[in-house]
């Protein structure tokens, strides 16, 4: 078996080359056809448009996203031709919250958190996460997922009891909360839902985050909210264009940084392991021992306090110094852990 592979995907080398013959690892922004045309399976990340031009005429047959989003994928043309496609939902919805906790512990304008409103928009593996992170910071907590609230209608009360998500429209939203944070994949319902009429509607001069995907968020209408002074800060880790990303957004925004939210070393190995585990399913190979994350320095002490662990302006600083390696910056991300075991 041959597998084509993103060369910055850690951690998963050793058992990949324990399950196949040949592992082939490439840039993801640079694997062509040509490249697997002989494959048996590609995994990747979101660098890579896995669609008709690059699959036509290959022998993959499987094809795997160490990510949660897939809007790179082509899955209707992957079905169509017989080729089983899988992603990582949920991999790196702890690291998420991880950053998110971080900016709000590191933002200005969120000096008492019990007298800010947050909202959620999308509440899915990464969103609800976020919600807990709001609530133990002692904020109220609003949210936005209209097909989540169809399906908790239409549960029996002992499964709604499991969840207590106060649901309101993104109107609301706009109207009530003080920070906004987006969690949802980007389709043709999603795409640019924070809009110039959703900026329009804004009441509290919130704090904009978006770590989602790029075009969620309608970067020319974000930065005339702020030039208009509807929204008091932004911060942004998804980008439209990326990685060329905007250098007038990138140095407006109280932080911005480079698609690295979900960059912790736990939920790069979520994602390692669930993507081993739907290959070996597909070609009905052993399981391996799971793969596990490298521990913090033995010299590192811990005080309790979460941004010893993660400080989020520490990634933005160096982005904004060198805008021009985004994907440096990405590809060749420091270990980060979401906790710490002594």
């Amino acid at each position: 078996m041959k597998i084509v592979v993103d060369d910055k995907i850690p951690y998963i080398r050793e058992t990949l080359e324990r399950l196949a013959d040949e592992v082939v690892y490439l840039k993801g922004s640079d694997i062509q056809a040509g490249d697997v045309r002989d494959a048996d399976a590609l995994i990747v990340r979101t660098r890579t448009r896995c669609d008709e031009q690059l699959l036509k005429g290959s022998s993959v047959q499987f094809v795997a996203t160490a990510t949660i989003g897939y809007d790179h994928i082509d899955t209707a043309w992957c079905e169509q031709h017989g080729i089983e496609w899988t992603n990582c939902p949920g991999c790196n919805s702890g690291s998420v919250a991880q950053y998110i906790e971080s900016v709000l512990l590191l933002s200005p304008v969120i000096s008492h958190p019990s007298s800010v409103t947050l909202g959620v928009v999308g509440c899915g593996h990464v969103g609800s996460k976020v919600c807990r992170v709001g609530e133990r910071l002692g904020m109220r907590v609003l949210v936005n997922d209209p097909p989540l609230e169809d399906e908790l209608n239409k549960q029996s009360n002992r499964e709604k009891a499991t969840h207590h998500y106060h649901f309101v429209s993104l109107a609301e939203i706009a109207k009530e909360a003080g920070i906004i944070s987006f969690h949802l994949p980007l389709n043709d319902s999603t795409r640019y839902l924070a809009n110039e009429t959703f900026f329009q509607q804004l009441k509290q001069k919130p704090v904009i985050i978006n770590t989602s995907r790029g075009g969620v968020v309608d970067e020319q209408a974000l930065l005339q909210a702020m030039d208009d002074g509807r929204v008091s800060q932004a911060v942004i880790d998804t980008w439209e264009n990326e990685p060329d990303i905007s250098r007038t957004l990138l140095y407006k925004v109280y932080i911005g940084t480079p698609h690295i939210a979900g960059y912790s070393a736990d939920g790069k190995v979520n994602a390692d392991n669930m993507v081993i585990e739907a290959l070996c399913r597909h070609f009905s190979l052993p399981l391996p021992e799971k793969i596990k994350a490298p521990e913090l320095p033995a010299d590192f002490v811990y005080s309790g306090n979460p941004l010893q662990l993660y400080n989020a302006m520490n990634d933005s600083e160096k982005l904004k110094k060198n805008p021009e390696k985004f994907e440096e910056l990405r590809g060749n991300y420091p270990l980060r852990r979401e906790f710490f075991r002594p």
